[in-house]
């Protein structure tokens, strides 16, 4: 209550501060220093008024910061004098809606530990309730559809709260109070199990039926948080083929899912890194590598050292696995190529070619969203895909960029949407082929323009003509678009995420992305500021036989490479690639090169590696992108620390690395029967020395000291870590990333910097 002495004070909390019961904590706060006023949300955060004396107003500020709710990230606090209003008590006030948004939305993460103990109580009224959540847990970006964050703005409006949730959802003092997904068994969401047929199985539990089938080898579509997974048990091989059959997805890796780390250790080596990753609210896949031996399905992840693993993050899938299942493989609901089954109705007409049975809910999905990826390598959490549990959670740059949409790159794509000091990634919308993920592109791009009030000013994207989305940024009037090359892209990404300023080498290595000369880059080590970059060093060209063929058939970047190491004396070599070579393939591929035809010329370190798998015969064909360059890294024999010869050249202000040179000598070692793991290791020392050896060249060059490193080859943690530790040796500073991939799912972050920047110079 306000009395003699008593001042006003207005504070302005913003950063994730809705959804995350931070309104009940500034009521109980208040509470606890005696003081009046009110706390209401607003489309620009959380804005308070309070009365008291200053003494407790000051610690009031004090312990906003210091003792905020779990899932509450405060970016800015702001506090000003405000006149009296002599209010008698502290109260929530309704939320308001202003011109400006600045309100951060929170992700969505994992049931919280309190709720998961109620639904496993018989005695609480939600027991088994497969939608339980709080203030503290549950979904949150994928269904919401405005700010603020209230329930007649998010998928929930279609549901009633019964009078003992609406209590809670009331009572500031509760676990629920103001939770927008609050409900119950007798007012909320519903599952229903559905046959392939599309007729209802009636079952007083269809979660218990469901595991069942599971364990009688069926294949089950099943609805969670930002979409649909297939899922069968991951210890029974026939169905794990099947689903391979059924999804079209012939060898790449499924994501397995047990209810603890206990189990999860008993086929995977679980350190403790990995367990604070695991347990973490944002319940992403990680990759572990593979105990032998294991009960898993050897279908799972063929010729990988590792499992990609999660734990349950949704109280159905807490249930699901509660029936005795030791590991589920929950791979994304779609057919290959095709974005993630959301709505209901879409992943029966989608889907019922592949799964025996739909486990489906009510509660609607309004942003699709996968499970983000993330693998511990050279001494930090990397993502291979930041998405659930992580978007919307901006990127903080370390200055003001005017109003910018990134529209990203054709594969791995995601957008960026910039805002003052935020630069905001979408979750992974996936591969732009097709006018499914075109169309979940749009809406994406729409739906994140709506919810975070960002009309841009900017339109940045790729050289790449093809790509729908420059296609598409091509297409936006009343803007300004700017085009940023993809690596230059690559290497501001990982600047911005490190704030850094001035020129930095960057170390940008991919598989594909156009260059400014028209050609294929993927080799390239640049001289490199935000708004302009310089081309310092590159591998030699070499063609791509068959273009985009080339990617999916490695055999032939390995005629490609032999012909440029050995010339017409090619035909002559004793290599298993050559001898599996039926009728004139290798003379087809061999006359488009000499001819120039369909044989765009590539600088790509990642084609380098599907080279050199090709040619020690670990894998000419590949099934999905980069499937050749994993496996040779997976198969490199870490006790060989020999390496090959090779020397950069210099024309005009240009470096240059032949790998014919390597090539030879690789050939050589296959001839004379040395391993293919012993050849590997070697090839990815010579390549840690060359670009090391280049660095310091340049240093002497120029003056810089700060590598920074970026590209999707840099998923190759042994490169990351060898090359990293190399520099810093020898006195560099190495940057990385961690915060979004370094492959094309961070690209938008970068061209977003680049170009505003572009347009400032």
């Amino acid at each position: 209550m306000t009395g003699t002495g008593s001042i006003a004070r207005k504070l302005i909390v913003r950063g994730i501060v809705q959804g995350v019961g931070f309104r009940p904590f500034i009521y109980q706060l208040a509470a606890r220093f005696d003081l009046a006023g009110e706390v209401a949300n607003t489309s620009s955060g959380v804005v308070i008024h309070a009365e008291g004396p200053a003494t407790k107003l000051n610690a009031f500020a004090s312990a906003i910061a210091t003792d905020k709710p779990p899932l509450a990230h405060i970016t800015d606090l702001t506090v000003e004098p405000a006149d009296l209003r002599g209010s008698e008590s502290f109260i929530i006030a309704l939320s308001q809606k202003q011109a400006s948004r600045t309100a951060l939305i929170s992700p969505d993460v994992s049931v919280c530990d309190d709720c998961r103990r109620e639904m496993f109580d018989p005695a609480n009224r939600r027991f088994r309730y497969p939608f339980i959540n709080c203030t503290n847990c549950g979904p949150r970006y994928t269904i919401i559809d405005d700010i603020p964050y209230d329930r007649p703005k998010t998928s929930m409006r279609h549901f009633q709260m019964c009078p003992d949730c609406q209590a809670e959802y009331d009572d500031p003092l509760d676990r629920r109070f103001h939770a927008q997904p609050n409900a119950c068994p007798v007012c909320g969401p519903q599952c229903t199990l559905m046959g392939a047929d599309g007729h209802v199985i009636e079952q007083e539990d269809p979660i218990k039926t469901a595991a069942r089938l599971l364990k009688a080898g069926h294949i089950l579509a099943v609805k969670g948080l930002g979409g649909f997974h297939l899922a069968v048990d991951a210890e029974n091989e026939a169905a794990v083929q099947q689903l391979r059959r059924c999804k079209h997805r012939e060898e790449k890796p499924f994501a397995l899912m047990s209810a603890s780390l206990a189990m999860i250790a008993a086929y995977a080596d679980v350190e403790d890194v990995h367990r604070d990753l695991l347990t973490s609210i944002q319940r992403p896949i990680v990759l572990l590598e593979k105990k032998q031996p294991n009960a898993i399905s050897k279908s799972v992840a063929p010729r990988n050292r590792y499992f990609g693993v999660m734990l349950p993050y949704t109280p159905l899938h807490y249930l699901l696995l509660s029936e005795g299942l030791k590991a589920l493989v929950m791979t994304s609901g779609n057919l290959s190529e095709e974005p993630i089954c959301i709505d209901n109705a879409d992943a029966h007409s989608r889907l019922a070619a592949v799964a025996d049975y739909f486990l489906m809910h009510d509660r609607g999905i309004y942003l699709r969203s996968d499970d983000s990826i993330v693998r511990h390598c050279a001494g930090q959490a990397r993502f291979l895909r930041r998405s659930r549990g992580y978007v919307p959670m901006p990127v903080f740059v370390k200055r003001a960029l005017p109003p910018t949409l990134a529209c990203g790159a054709g594969l791995k794509n995601t957008i960026c949407l910039t805002k003052e000091d935020r630069a905001f990634l979408s979750q992974h919308i996936g591969d732009l082929e097709n006018q499914e993920t075109l169309d979940f592109f749009e809406l994406t791009v729409r739906h994140l323009k709506r919810i975070l009030d960002i009309e841009p000013e900017i339109v940045a994207h790729d050289l790449h003509p093809d790509y729908l989305s420059t296609q598409f940024a091509l297409a936006q009037s009343g803007v300004q678009r700017v085009p940023v090359q993809h690596h230059h892209a690559h290497i501001v990404s990982a600047m911005a995420e490190n704030h850094l300023e001035g020129p930095v080498i960057g170390l940008s290595f991919d598989g594909t992305g156009l260059g400014t000369d028209g050609k294929i880059w993927g080799g390239e080590v640049l001289l490199c500021e935000a708004h302009d970059f310089k081309r310092a060093g590159f591998l030699d060209y070499v063609p791509m036989p068959g273009s985009n063929a080339a990617i999916k058939e490695p055999w032939r970047m390995g005629l490609s490479y032999l012909q440029h190491a050995f010339g017409s004396q090619v035909v002559d070599l004793d290599l298993p690639l050559l001898q599996a070579m039926s009728g004139d393939r290798a003379a087809v591929v061999f006359q488009m090169i000499d001819k120039g035809l369909n044989s765009p010329e590539t600088s790509s370190l990642g084609r380098l590696f599907d080279g050199i798998a090709a040619i020690v015969g670990l894998r000419d064909t590949v099934r999905f992108e980069g499937q050749a360059a994993m496996e040779l890294e997976m198969i490199a024999d870490p006790a060989e620390k020999g390496h090959y010869d090779g020397q950069w050249y210099r024309t005009e202000d240009q470096y240059r690395l032949d790998p014919g040179l390597l090539v030879r000598q690789i050939v050589a070692d296959t001839t004379r029967g040395v391993s293919a793991a012993a050849i590997s290791s070697r090839f990815h020392n010579t390549l840690t020395r060359l670009f090391a050896e280049l660095c310091r060249v340049l240093r002497t060059d120029t003056g810089l000291e700060r590598v920074v490193l970026s590209g999707g080859v840099f998923q190759n943690s042994t490169l990351l870590t060898t090359l990293s530790a190399a520099l810093a040796k020898t006195g560099f500073k190495v940057y990385s990333q961690q915060l979004v991939p370094a492959n094309d799912g961070g690209l938008s972050l970068g061209q977003a910097v680049a170009a505003a920047a572009m347009v400032k110079h």
